[in-house]
């Protein structure tokens, strides 16, 4: 199976429940949106959370889609920075329990990032990301050997705040003959840096996600013809529709397919990283599209029954079989 390196913001996710939205509207924070945020507002949430029970779990949108890449059985890396602190411990370990390789580095001046994440009555996730070291991988810090021997590169559209990284990113990773997949991460990050995505997707990204919003945000379109504008920009395009299922095309191949039932949505935080694990699982493995977006939505069915982007270990197994048997169909 072809090996996948993930590259994006390494943070440690601080997950709250919340009995209703009053909290987001104090915060300010849109629900069902990503903010950054600064020192002083991650110390206000943190009073806040202090008083509630919190649960904590790696994250990070393409650290999410690695995670449960290796929990498939999958070969992969990592590339990403932390800070020299407990969150950043706790991060790399768990590369290390996953069998991830790890490519990160270390800011010994910053604290590791945290995304404070609230997850509202209906599944709803809001984010508050202070990014500290996550954010001070520079373009300088890549070479060329960081992506020997890997076949595809997973990037989260959260990086776009340094072009030159992730150009360089790109630059090295086309020169290493590796396949590039690119997720659009959110949709007010889509708007507020619309011509670099363009540039991005039109000349170096292979295989597209993203979620409806973002699709919109990006071409100005819904559903069928936003598909129809991103497919004539990469080889595969992939709008995630949550409980509506997926859509895809490749030239002229186009397939839908139904998300799995579920008995209660729970956190829909790593819904679509999930999602994009079991397509790119299905992907390296050598399957069709339609084996791809199947295993993405078993994947992403399961992560939303449970608090967190980290699916509980006792669930792999049947998640593993299940996989298995429809693959071999």
């Amino acid at each position: 199976m072809d090996k996948i390196i993930g590259m994006g913001n390494a943070l440690v996710d601080v997950l709250a429940t919340l009995t209703d939205d009053a909290l987001l509207q104090e915060m300010e924070l849109p629900k069902g949106s990503m903010q950054l945020i600064d020192e002083s507002k991650l110390k206000t949430i943190n009073e806040h959370f202090s008083k509630m029970h919190t649960y904590l779990a790696t994250g990070g949108s393409a650290g999410n889609t690695i995670l449960g890449l290796a929990c498939m059985g999958a070969s992969t890396g990592f590339i990403g920075k932390t800070g020299t602190d407990s969150y950043g411990k706790f991060y790399r370990d768990n590369l290390e329990k996953h069998k991830i390789e790890d490519k990160t580095q270390i800011d010994p001046q910053l604290p590791s990032g945290v995304a404070s994440t609230f997850i509202s009555p209906d599944g709803e996730r809001t984010f508050g990301t202070y990014l500290g070291a996550a954010a001070t991988l520079k373009a300088e810090d890549l070479s060329p050997d960081l992506f020997e021997g890997y076949t595809y590169l997973y990037i989260e559209g959260y990086l776009v705040q340094d072009h030159d990284m992730i150009l360089r990113t790109i630059e090295l990773a086309k020169e290493a003959g590796l396949q590039v997949c690119l997720d659009l991460a959110s949709y007010n990050i889509v708007e507020g840096d619309l011509d670099f995505f363009k540039l991005l997707i039109d000349k170096y990204v292979d295989i597209l996600f993203a979620n409806e919003e973002e699709a919109k945000a990006f071409t100005g379109k819904e559903g069928e013809e936003a598909l129809d504008i991103l497919a004539q920009m990469c080889s595969i395009a992939i709008i995630k529709a949550g409980s509506k299922g997926s859509y895809i095309r490749r030239e002229t191949e186009e397939i839908k397919v139904d998300a799995i039932p579920v008995n209660k949505v729970v956190d829909t935080t790593g819904a679509g990283d999930y999602f994009a694990a079991g397509f790119l699982y299905g992907l390296a493995g050598g399957y069709s599209l339609e084996k791809c977006a199947k295993t993405g939505a078993i994947l992403a069915g399961n992560v939303i029954q449970c608090i967190g982007a980290n699916i509980p270990e006792e669930k792999w197994e049947e998640i593993r079989l299940n996989i298995s048997e429809m693959l071999s169909e």
